[in-house]
Parts: C-alpha cells; structure tokens; sequence
C-alpha cells in the first residue's frame, strides 16, 4: 500500500514520484522536494546528477526537518543584489542590510527563521481551525439529513392520516380534504427547501475549504523560503473564512388532527412545533472580572467594548471597560436606577426612581432628559427594538397600573398593552422586557414581594402565553425570573434567581432547556446581557451577609441555544 497524506481530515494516497507504483513512500529528498519508495531511492535517485549530496531523510522525519530551509539565499525586493538578513516585525516584511540602515534601524526585527516558524504556526493554526468547522459542519450535516429524514417520514404519516380519514366521509368532504392535503404540501415543501439551503451552503462552504486546506499545506510543505514568503501573505488572509450559518430552527410540518364526520370539524393541520436538532447547550467562561459593586443588577454593553453596570436602586452607575481581571471605571452617577438600555447611537437610556420621563446619557458622558415619557406611570424596564422603536414597561403602584408601551422616536405612544381580552390586568409589575425577531414581547412580570414571577408572552394583537416556571426545576423552589434577554438564535433566556439556573424558551415561551451556572462556577447570577459579538454577560451578586464589594461580571461563550 502507499502511504498517506492528511488532506481536510481525511486520507488520500500518495505514490511515489519516480515509479509513481504503489510501493510504500520510505524516503524524502530534501534538495528535490521529492517522495520516494526504497526501491527509487537506491536505483532511481542515486543517478541523480551530485546526489551524494542531497540530504535524504527518512519518512518519519520529515516533520521534523523545516529547520533546513535555507534562509540566507532570499534575494531582497528592495535591493535585489543583496540577501535577506532579518525580518522586520513592525513592518511584516523581510529586509537586507540596508533596508534595515535606511528604514527599519528602530524597528523590531528578528531572525527569519523566527518568523518563519511563527508563519507556519499561525497556518497550521487556520488550517486547523478550517479542518475543525469541516469537522463541525460534518455533524451538522448529519443532523440536517436526520432532520428531513424525520421530517419525510412524519410527513408520509400524517398523509396517509389524513387520506384513511378522508376514506370515512367519503365525496361530502372531498374538496375539504383535498385543501389539507394541499397545505400539507406547501408546508413540507417549505421545510424541505429550508434545510436542502442550508445543506446546500455547508456543502458549498466544505468544498471551498478542502481547496484552502489543500493550498495551505502545499505552502507549508515548500521547501524554498524565497517562495515560501512570497505565497503566505496571501494564504493567512485566505484561512479566515466565516462559517456559514445555519438556521437555529426549522418549521415543520402541522400534524392532523381528526375530527367528527362533519364538515366543520372533519379536521385540521395544527403546529407541531418546530423540526429541531437534540439541543446541546454549552457555556464557557471567557473572561471574568472583578467589580467594585455589591451587585450587577443590570447590564448593558456598549459599541466602544465599555459598559454600563449598576446596583440598581443603591444609587450608582458605572461605565466600566475590562482591564486584565477588572472593571476600570470610566465614569459614574449617583443615580438611582430602575432599568436601562443603550440604543444604536451608543446612547445610554434610564428609567429612574420616581421619575416618569427617561434620562438619558449622551455617549459623551452628558445626562439630559429624553423625549420618552410615559406619565403617570413610571418606567421601571426599557428594551430597544431597533433606532426607531422603543419598548417601556412601566408600573404605578396606587393607580394599581402596569404596561408595556411600544413608542416612536419622537416619544409618541404607538401601543399600549395592559388588559387581556376580557379586560384584565395583564400584568402585576412589569419588571424586564426583551423581544425575538417574530416580534413577539417576553415580559417578566414580578406578582409578589419576594420576587416570584412569571413571563408573559405578547405577540401583535395580544396576550398569547405565559410560563411561570418549570415543574421540576421549581418543585421545592418557587420561579423568581430576575431578568430576561434573547440569544443570537432567537431563544429566549430567564434567569430564576433562587435556583441559579437559566430557564431557555423557545420564541412562543415554551420551555425547551435549561443550564445551572453553579456548573461552570457562577453563584448568585443577577443580570444578563449579549453584546455584538454574541457573548453573553452574567452579572452577579454578593452572597448574603456579606458586606464586601465583591459583584461580578462574566463574559460567556455559548453554544446550542
């Protein structure tokens, strides 16, 4: 058999350059960048002209023997009548002695060989990340093909459902039966389509990376540094390829549900929910930072990497930036918070104690009031949905009132939402707000002094569900949601303060995970933001009892939700 090379974490053969049989590759000539079986290394090779000189390596070696590429030949662009000496780091480019006496004498120049080694590293470090998206992408793959097989063979069921059914009612139904079975088809079609997009791009993206990985290792692998150097510019950028995004979710087929033999209620396609893979959540701490606070109630990133953190109602809010393990403070108010938000002006805008008009707080550090006044309650939960959309939640305690109120940028009220439809109050006290890209409004509504509460879910037009907590989770304690975000993939996240457990929705409110912090370390989470990137904030609190300023934050890779 011939040996193998690694190419996008498979194998492929490869023979001998001279005979190019099957014989298994022994030997590397270094001076002819060649591949050899035993046999051509002592007939073939050995006719070479100066072959005695040629330095022949064993195939075990030739990982190990970069170091002989010869440095001390590269021919200076600048000055091509003299070589190469060192490599100027500050500028990313080899010089020769006088590139270095006329321009880069104060630069940081080290040997090439160092570079070199540095290049490699760094290549073989975007080579492996390539080969671990394929890796990754692979599984995804598998995943979605799962998914449309489930999907076919659900789709074949319900069909066959709906056609045994139709058997029983006979021509008084047929045209009825005939619009399921059309829907049926649009539906499955939709589905079929949005996966078969999705295989398409990480195919499409698998196959443009095997092409990169293949180039990266022909460039690793040349033996002459003048060429060597003139191709890794242009491989690094080419390494830096995005993974192509796959959706976080898929719709699904409605399932048939059988009525009586009736044409009102012969039978309809419901949701079924949402075609989706097993859920595997992850959370990684990437960064943790010290503050100078009891507690991080609340927390909003801002555009600059700084951010704004506060107690809450003890009267301080801070704009900090990480420095190492802590938070340096940037600048501060004495200000009682009750909610805040940046906007995508890098604006800063507060619900504060007692007052029924925001403030807000320029990103020069100015504090003004803003045009959003929601008298004659006061707001105590902001959320921004875009630059031209705001959402308030508000509260008064002896009107025994409380809302959420979608306004405009000019601070007009556009909708109001307060009583269901039989004209009941919605909500106790609206406490934190966030939306999903359906639009629909998750609001965490405190019911009681101790915090216990509840989410309500709001879509246009509405009140559509709530969640007050999971049966298992708040068996022996009762469901205190203390703040409420949405992640990248448009779940949404609540934090219930008594378990430290993350309660994860899906966009209606229906529970679909959940995940501990106390197992990556984090007790006593309080508050929870994403920044652009999509890295999770947790902010947390002292333990009771406790006098020291002890608060943290976490940023937080996630994965699965």
């Amino acid at each position: 058999m011939a040996s193998s090379q690694s190419v996008g974490g498979g194998q492929v053969p490869v023979n001998c350059k001279l005979c190019e049989t099957d014989r298994p590759i022994q030997w590397k000539c270094m001076d002819c960048s060649i591949l050899m079986c035993r046999h051509c290394k002592d007939k073939v090779h050995s006719q070479f002209k100066n072959a005695y000189d040629h330095k022949i390596i064993s195939r075990e070696e030739i990982g190990l023997h970069t170091e002989e590429l010869d440095f001390t030949n590269i021919k200076c662009e600048e000055h091509t009548e003299q070589f190469s000496c060192l490599y100027c780091y500050t500028c990313d480019v080899l010089v020769c002695p006088t590139c270095v006496a006329k321009v880069h004498k104060r630069h940081d120049l080290i040997e090439i060989s160092d570079e070199y080694k540095m290049k490699v590293k760094g290549l073989k470090k975007g080579q492996g990340k390539m080969q671990n998206s394929n890796s990754n992408l692979k599984a995804k793959k598998d995943e979605l093909n799962k998914l449309m097989s489930a999907e076919n063979s659900k789709y074949s069921k319900v069909r066959q459902d709906i056609q045994k059914h139709e058997e029983t009612v006979k021509e008084q139904v047929e045209t009825y039966f005939k619009e399921l079975l059309n829907k049926l088809d649009q539906s499955h079609e939709t589905v079929l389509i949005s996966v078969k997009s999705d295989l398409n791009a990480l195919s499409i993206f698998t196959n443009q990376t095997e092409g990169i990985i293949n180039q990266v290792q022909d460039c690793i692998d040349i033996s002459n540094a003048s060429e060597f150097f003139k191709k890794v510019k242009t491989i690094e950028k080419s390494t830096d390829i995005q993974e192509p995004q796959t959706k976080p979710k898929y719709s699904s087929s409605p399932k048939f549900v059988p009525g009586s033999i009736t044409q009102s209620n012969i039978g309809s396609l419901q949701d079924d929910g949402n075609l989706s893979a097993e859920i595997k959540i992850s959370l990684v701490i990437n960064n943790e930072y010290q503050s100078e606070l009891e507690k991080i109630e609340f927390v909003s990133p801002c555009l600059d990497q700084s951010l704004w953190v506060s107690p809450g109602t003890l009267e301080m809010l801070q704009r900090v930036k990480p420095e190492g393990t802590n938070l340096k403070i940037i600048s501060k108010f004495n200000i009682k918070v009750c909610g805040m938000a940046v906007t995508p002006s890098n604006e800063l805008l507060l619900g504060v104690k007692s007052k029924t008009r925001l403030q807000q707080i320029s990103s020069c550090g100015e504090l003004t009031d803003s045009v959003y006044d929601v008298t004659p309650l006061l707001p105590n939960a902001i959320h921004v949905i875009s630059e031209n959309k705001l959402l308030v939640g508000a509260y008064n305690d002896e009107l025994k009132r409380s809302a959420v109120i979608i306004m405009n940028m000019k601070g007009d009220k556009e909708t109001m939402y307060e009583h269901d439809k039989h004209n009941q109050s919605l909500f106790n006290n609206t406490m934190y707000i966030t939306t999903t890209s359906t639009g629909n409004i998750h609001v965490v509504d405190m019911i009681s002094d101790d915090w216990s509460g509840k989410v309500v879910i709001l879509r246009q037009g509405g009140h559509i569900n709530q969640y007050t907590g999971h049966s298992t989770i708040n068996k022996n304690k009762q469901f205190k949601p203390v703040d409420i975000v949405t992640t990248p993939s448009d779940n949404v996240v609540v934090m219930d303060f008594d378990t430290d457990i993350l309660h994860i929705l899906n966009d209606n409110g229906h529970f679909i995970s959940y995940f501990n912090t106390k197992d990556i370390g984090i007790k006593l989470p309080r508050s929870l933001a994403f920044n652009r990137t999509g890295q999770l904030y947790i902010g947390s609190t002292r333990v009771a009892g406790s006098k020291t300023k002890e608060a943290k934050l976490y940023e937080i890779n996630i994965a699965g939700f």
